[in-house]
């Protein structure tokens, strides 16, 4: 039976290390500052923002939640990230995506000065991390390492396929592993016999974003799968297709009318030789390692 890599017990362990090094700031006079800016009104952004809020406090992260209406505007952005820059208190500062159709995102969050850009989106960190160099990486990636580190799953020398390319996920993941000294393959959607690519991944990352895109036959016999999709599907066919005779999925589908499930058909797992679950895996890592980025922003910021 495959191993589960359980992301709930790796993302507490990690909060914990964080409570720990704020404590150690504060004692020095140092309380790390997130802002966290939400535009609209779009319901799953807010979840998302509120328990990023939430974690700040059980870590003792300072946080300041920014709200605009829907009708915000690129150069309105620009004015209160200039001004949250200018804020020594605030040593992150993340801007929830997705942003309303009128907004420039890019422009928007380019203007995050790089020492503040805990999404480690910002080109000076994409490029810093390229490099090898100290920076700001990505959330989720962090976190994928993270889980293959904390679970003692080898990367050096091994084959680590990504399949996607994005550059919140795909490119950042497969330069953490690159530094991992995994040889790396990135597919997409335009990758030629991608089944026949992904059958020689020791390690397989799934960030394509499409639920159950990852069938067993795609998966090499004991490989380790890490899942970072998230898709919530709410058709009975579809349900059907991934979970039909899991007596629990069920009963949860047929009370919330919906279910999530990841970028990997769950009949994959059966394959591997250990993964990482959805929900209940990589998810949980990201707001995670966004607290820890923005500890290590506040000790970058002052040399430390």
């Amino acid at each position: 039976m495959a191993r589960i890599l359980d992301g709930v017990t790796i993302a507490a362990a990690i909060k914990q290390e964080v409570a720990e090094e704020v404590l150690a700031l504060g004692a020095v006079g140092i309380r790390p500052g997130l802002a966290a800016v939400l535009v609209g009104n779009v319901a799953a952004s807010e979840i998302y923002v509120r328990n990023k809020v939430r974690i700040c406090g059980e870590v003792g992260i300072y946080s300041d939640l920014i709200k605009l209406p829907e009708t915000a505007t690129t150069a309105e952005l620009l004015e209160l990230v200039a001004s949250l820059n200018a804020r020594d208190e605030i040593d992150g500062i993340l801007v929830q995506l997705p942003l309303p159709a009128q907004v420039d995102v890019k422009t928007v969050l380019d203007s995050i000065l790089a020492a503040k850009d805990v999404d480690g989106l910002h080109p000076v960190n994409a490029g810093l991390l390229q490099a090898g160099r100290t920076a700001l990486a990505p959330c989720t990636p962090a976190g994928v390492i993270e889980i293959l580190r904390r679970s003692e799953i080898p990367m050096a020398g091994q084959h680590a396929v990504v399949v996607g390319r994005s550059d919140l996920v795909g490119k950042p993941a497969a330069m953490l592993l690159l530094h991992q000294n995994a040889t790396v393959t990135i597919c997409h959607s335009k990758t030629h016999d991608l089944s026949a690519i992904t059958r020689q991944a020791d390690i397989l990352v799934a960030a394509i974003g499409r639920a159950g895109f990852i069938t067993p036959d795609m998966v090499k016999p004991g490989a380790t799968i890490i899942d970072v999709g998230i898709n919530r599907i709410s058709d009975p066919a579809e349900f059907a297709r991934f979970f039909a005779g899991n007596a629990k999925r069920e009963a949860a589908f047929a009370k919330n009318g919906s279910t999530l499930v990841g970028d990997v058909d769950p009949k994959a797992f059966e394959v591997a030789g250990a993964y990482t679950p959805v929900p209940g895996g990589v998810g949980l890592l990201t707001t995670a390692m966004l607290m820890a980025n923005t500890v290590r922003a506040a000790k970058m910021r002052r040399g430390l």
